[in-house]
């Protein structure tokens, strides 16, 4: 029986002489005593040691000391001995395991279906479902030809000792420096050994399994001269979840993100660090070892294959866009609660008005919180407690939300373009054109198009949170609202929603400077030769940020109006709103006095990051315009009528003695502007 045993971050292989009949105290003193014997950067010299804990590194089970190795423990298995000196306070606190890895929240699951890549049809949505471990990766078989007849064109050109870039000859600045035949693996290796220079945090799991797979459906498209061996082991390692570690910090996308997928690349060689939700972090070669997978041996251009592409820009801008697209919908419908409780008048989305200036993305908005408000279909109490009131307009931040609203939702539609054939295009060089027989260096590399995507998501998403902040504003201000001060009773003893609206205008400002466009700068690297890059790496980095930042925002608007809405009771507004308001107090409940609201923030961004608002208002949206044969237009005070008129209504007062608007109408003759 052997095992792999961590001790501070190093890896031991400690053979069990009796079979795994030795107990788990035994192999804590065993691995303790190697690690003070090797001495390795960690070991702190003439400090007693002592065992506080062993623990399996999968999960962090902690292991009974008296139990027999061969009870608790499978040959092989990996497992981390946390000392007594390994905590933040000697005094105050217990052993703390800081070598055990984050593990996947839950009990992890290999997936069981397949998805099949063949360098052309990938997308987002599949992009993302990979990284979140939904599927397996296989190729088409029109792929693993296309891979096939690349390689052998490059083998040819090494028969023949032609002298190709990458293949032949060094990188960058040393392009015109021939390699010898033997040297030409060594080349490969060199290469990514060189390349993997990155810094920074480690990307998460379903961000290095995002880039994984979108680096193999680009190699799948068979341009890039790769062999199927290499290849399938990197679907073997995906689909065993063995993930190399990479630093999110060092490229400059231009000749690639050469850093970050170098790193990808040197795990698969089993150098540097690797982690699996079987074995944690450990070395890569005893990781792959761990999943019965071999370390890669490279021939001729397969470290340039592996590393050359513009995979960490697109893979986390990808992830930027699927989330700025389901937050985006969501604050449609977070903003139409807003305005009901603020008693808006929906005249504003009046489907007319929007026609006349014929952008997609604003008669989309309009038509859609069309389908949350007052109407026919789904009667307001709430509107219908201020109809006739001599409000003319609301602010721009109620009135001008498909104006807004409607130029994001586009930009992310231009956005998808972008990336979605970006993912699916060949990015290396040079380029292996086996129809032509012909190897052509060229600039696909270059990351300038996912960058300006990044870039453009990042502005364009930023607007969402801009006018949220505004809308929690006059939520909590009571001038605006005419409700209770920041949402609360007993203003003053309580503080109420004072201070999230204080994060959402931090978050906002911080968004603004993110917003800074990354792909306008350029630094020239590689001695001159590479004089103009793309900055992507960064670009894509912040526009992830930046929806981090706008999820939030939006989750404490949406709290703030559920909040707003207990003032309004026992009035009821739409059945869609209301769906709204039972699922976030499903999770959070409303506030009769202060309490720990950093938890129900969290819990409103899941809710929102889980796209489960806008599933409650889905059907509801479509069954309101399915059925409404003519669109409900509301009274408001500036409407012209020819005729005799509208009808006569009773004025009430609304709610806190104030009336309002909504009065509805079928037919509108004449409207004069607002």
């Amino acid at each position: 029986m052997k095992l792999s045993v961590r001790v501070r971050g190093e890896w031991f292989q400690v053979p069990c002489k009796a079979g795994g009949k030795e107990t788990v105290s035994w192999l804590g003193e065993e691995a303790l005593r190697r690690y003070e014997k090797l001495k390795p950067s960690t070991h702190v010299p003439n400090k007693p040691e002592a065992v506080a804990s062993v623990r399996r590194t999968q999960g962090g089970a902690i292991l009974d000391p008296s139990d027999s190795l061969s009870d608790v423990l499978d040959d092989n298995d990996f497992v981390s001995v946390v000392l007594d000196t390994d905590r933040p306070n000697p005094v105050t606190e217990t052993a703390e395991i800081k070598y055990i890895p984050e593990q996947i929240p839950g009990k992890y699951q290999p997936p069981q279906e397949y998805l099949t890549l063949d360098g052309s049809s990938l997308t987002p949505e599949d992009l993302t479902a990979l990284g979140k471990g939904a599927y397996k990766i296989r190729l088409s078989t029109e792929a693993e030809m296309a891979v096939k007849g690349s390689r052998d064109l490059v083998e040819k050109i090494v028969r023949e000792n032609k002298v190709v870039y990458g293949i032949t000859t060094g990188f960058g600045k040393f392009a015109r420096m021939t390699i010898p035949e033997d040297k030409l693996s060594e080349l490969q290796l060199n290469l990514i050994r060189s390349h993997a220079a990155g810094v920074g945090n480690p990307l998460s799991p379903d961000k290095t399994k995002m880039l994984l797979a979108l680096r193999i459906n680009i190699l799948a498209k068979g341009y890039s001269g790769i062999s199927l061996p290499v290849l399938n082991h990197l679907i073997g390692a995906f689909n065993a979840s063995c993930l190399p570690w990479v630093p999110e910090k060092g490229t400059v996308g231009a000749s690639g993100d050469l850093a970050p997928l170098a790193h990808l690349a040197l795990g698969m060689l089993g150098e540097g660090k690797m982690w699996s939700p079987k074995t944690g972090w450990g070395d890569a070669k005893y990781v792959l070892e761990a999943h019965d997978l071999k370390s890669v041996m490279l021939g001729p251009k397969e470290g340039l294959a592996l590393i050359n592409g513009t995979q960490l820009i697109t893979s986390i801008a990808a992830e930027a866009l699927e989330r700025a697209e389901t937050i985006a919908r969501q604050a449609d419908v977070v903003a139409a609660l807003t305005l009901e409780v603020l008693k808006g008048t929906s005249k504003a989305f009046d489907s007319e008005v929007h026609k006349l200036r014929n952008h997609k993305g604003q008669s989309d908005v309009a038509r859609r919180i069309r389908g949350l408000l007052h109407s026919d279909t789904f009667p307001s109490e709430i509107a219908e407690s201020h109809r006739f009131c001599d409000r003319v307009q609301d602010a721009y931040t109620l009135r001008c939300c498909p104006q807004v609203h409607g130029i994001v939702h586009d930009t992310l539609h231009f956005v998808r373009g972008i990336l979605t054939d970006e993912m699916n295009s060949a990015t290396d060089n040079p380029i292996v054109l086996t129809d032509r027989g012909e190897i052509i260096s060229a600039g696909n590399f270059h990351g300038e198009y996912p960058a300006k995507a990044a870039d453009y998501l990042a502005i364009g998403i930023h607007e969402i949170a801009s006018m949220s902040e505004r809308r929690i504003e006059r939520l909590v201000n009571p001038a605006l609202s005419e409700l209770p001060a920041f949402l609360v009773k007993e203003g003053g003893l309580n503080s109420g929603f004072m201070i999230a609206h204080c994060t959402a205008a931090s978050l906002v400002s911080e968004n603004k400077v993110l917003c800074h466009p990354a792909s306008v700068d350029s630094l020239t690297t590689s001695a001159g030769t590479e004089d103009h890059v793309s900055m992507g790496g960064f670009a894509a980095r912040k526009a992830l940020t930046v929806v981090e930042n706008v999820e939030r925002v939006i989750a404490i608007e949406l709290l703030a109006a559920c909040q707003a809405i207990e003032f309004l009771r026992p009035l009821k507004t739409t059945t869609p709103l209301e769906e709204v308001i039972r699922v976030v107090r499903s999770t959070v409940s409303a506030w009769d006095k202060d309490r720990f609201m950093a938890r129900d923030i969290d819990a409103a961004t899941e809710l929102l990051k889980e796209g489960k608002i806008w599933h409650a208002v889905r059907h509801h949206i479509e069954h309101y315009h399915r059925v409404q044969d003519i669109e409900t237009r509301v009274f408001s005070p500036t409407m012209s009528f020819t005729g005799s008129g509208p009808p006569r209504a009773q004025k009430r007062p609304g709610v806190n003695g104030r009336s309002g608007s909504p009065s509805v109408h079928k037919r509108v003759r004449t409207t004069s502007r607002n």
